[in-house]
């Protein structure tokens, strides 16, 4: 099996979540990561070759993703999308923090070390009030509209302001009553804004049916997403999410091979995947889904 933690991630200052001071550090923290994904690469008996799309330079006008993140820890989880179009096409990327947990006590360490993962991915992070919207759930709408309305127009402000070209948020089944409910204030708020753009509905707690987009992830990318993630260090402690990415990627494959190519064909000879559900939005209102795609990491990303 591959080893809990690589030998790079046993220093003072990755246990504590602090981002290694040099670049130089960083670079070692990342290439045992990798050294650890390739662990598992040749346990899920893979090809040598395992090559990310180069990185283009982008003219004119740069795109933006936006991430509505229930939770200080799911823009690393399910990234694999967003940093693609960052490395290979130059897209700025930003995570919106919706919440930062529930856990008052534990929500300025969350912000900070959301940040610290934040940039090692190079996105940008903001939050949509200070220390996070509370009650983000599926009944507040009915059972407290006043907050509610009032968490759709900061979203809905931050739409029309930042004008992104595409929306991740979670599906409307994630599992977990925080994703859900930001799955709920999002629509609301893509409405509110007469949105125009492309939507991705991710998943985690629970699977989408209705999954459209396979991107796989490079052994690299897969390396930096985990390195990222562990620097959510009260989350990992208690949980340790990015151990588990690896594998989570991997089953990601396994279905997602039939239920976007169809039942009984061969899934493609991808080893780590993220699955999404991509739509496209015009005035706030959803137009229809994308046809189905498989992205392999040797291709270079676009949602043109």
């Amino acid at each position: 099996m591959p080893s809990p933690r690589p030998p790079a991630l046993e220093a003072e200052d990755a246990q504590q979540g602090r981002l290694p001071a040099t670049e130089t550090a960083r670079a070692r923290e990342l290439a045992a990561w990798l050294d650890w994904v390739n662990d598992w690469a040749r346990l899920m008996q893979l090809p040598p070759c395992d090559e990310a799309s180069p990185a283009r330079k982008r003219r004119g006008h740069t795109p933006l993703a936006l991430i509505f993140s229930p939770h200080p820890d799911d823009e690393c989880i399910v990234g694999a999308l967003p940093l693609r179009l960052r490395r290979e096409s130059h897209w700025r990327v930003c995570n919106v923090a919706v919440t930062l947990g529930s856990n008052q006590a534990r929500r300025q360490p969350r912000w900070q070390e959301l940040r610290q993962a934040c940039e090692l991915l190079d996105f940008e992070t903001l939050q949509l009030a200070d220390g996070g919207l509370e009650q983000v759930r599926p009944d507040t709408p009915i059972a407290q509209p006043l907050l509610w309305q009032s968490h759709v127009d900061k979203a809905a402000a931050l739409l029309r302001r930042e004008q992104p070209a595409l929306v991740l948020l979670p599906h409307e089944g994630d599992g977990i009553a925080t994703h859900m409910g930001v799955h709920r204030l999002a629509l609301d708020a893509l409405q509110a804004a007469g949105y125009n753009g492309l939507v991705a509905q991710t998943e985690y707690w629970a699977p989408q049916s209705g999954a459209n987009l396979m991107v796989e992830s490079s052994r690299q990318d897969l390396a930096r997403l985990v390195q990222a993630l562990s620097r959510h260090v009260g989350e990992v402690a208690r949980n340790p999410y990015h151990l588990r990415l690896p594998a989570w990627m991997a089953d990601n494959v396994r279905r997602g091979g039939e239920m976007i190519a169809g039942a009984g064909t061969a899934p493609p000879a991808f080893g780590f995947a993220t699955l999404y559900r991509l739509t496209r939005w015009l005035a706030g209102r959803e137009q229809d889904d994308l046809p189905p795609r498989m992205a392999g990491a040797a291709e270079r990303l676009s949602l043109a």
